[in-house]
C-alpha cells in the first residue's frame, strides 16, 4: 500500500480516536465534574485502543506485527504511550495557557492530537506493522 494511502488511513483513525478521546473527556468534564486533567487518563487510554483496532483492520492490513492479538495490543499501547505523552503534554500547555479551556477540554484535546499525529504514524508504521504479510 502507498504511504500517502496509508497515512490517510491512519489519519481517518485519528479522527475516530480524537472523537473517542475529545467525547468522554468533554463528557467526564461536563457531566461527571471531572477535572480537565483526569479526564484524559480515562480518555486517552480508550481512545488509543480504537485507534489499534482501526489501524490493524485497515490502515495496517497489508503488514503484520509479527504478534498475537494482546501482545500487539500491549506493543501498539506502549508505542503510543510515548506519542500519548506528547498530546497530555500539549494539552496541559494549552490548558494553562487557555484556562477557559478546562470547561471545553474538547478543544484542548484537539490541539494534542495533532502534535501527536505525525509521531504516532510514524512509530506505528516503523516499529510495529513493518513487515508486509505474506500469503501463507
Amino acid at each position: 500500500m502507498k504511504l500517502s494511502r496509508q497515512f490517510f488511513l491512519f489519519m481517518i483513525g485519528g479522527v475516530i480516536g480524537f472523537v473517542v478521546d475529545a467525547g468522554i473527556a468533554q463528557a467526564l468534564v461536563t457531566w461527571g465534574d471531572w477535572s480537565a486533567y483526569y479526564s484524559r487518563l480515562v480518555s486517552i487510554p480508550l481512545a488509543a485502543t480504537v485507534t489499534w483496532w482501526w489501524n490493524r483492520r485497515q490502515t495496517f492490513a497489508s503488514h503484520e506485527s509479527g504478534r498475537g492479538l494482546f501482545s500487539e495490543w500491549l506493543h501498539w499501547m506502549a508505542l503510543m504511550g510515548v506519542g500519548a505523552v506528547v498530546n497530555y503534554g500539549t494539552y496541559v500547555v494549552l490548558l494553562i495557557v487557555f484556562p477557559a479551556l478546562h470547561r471545553w477540554p474538547a478543544i484542548a484535546t484537539a490541539g494534542g492530537s495533532v502534535v501527536a499525529a505525525v509521531f504516532n504514524f510514524s512509530t506505528a508504521r516503523l516499529m510495529l506493522f513493518k513487515d508486509a504479510k505474506t500469503s501463507a
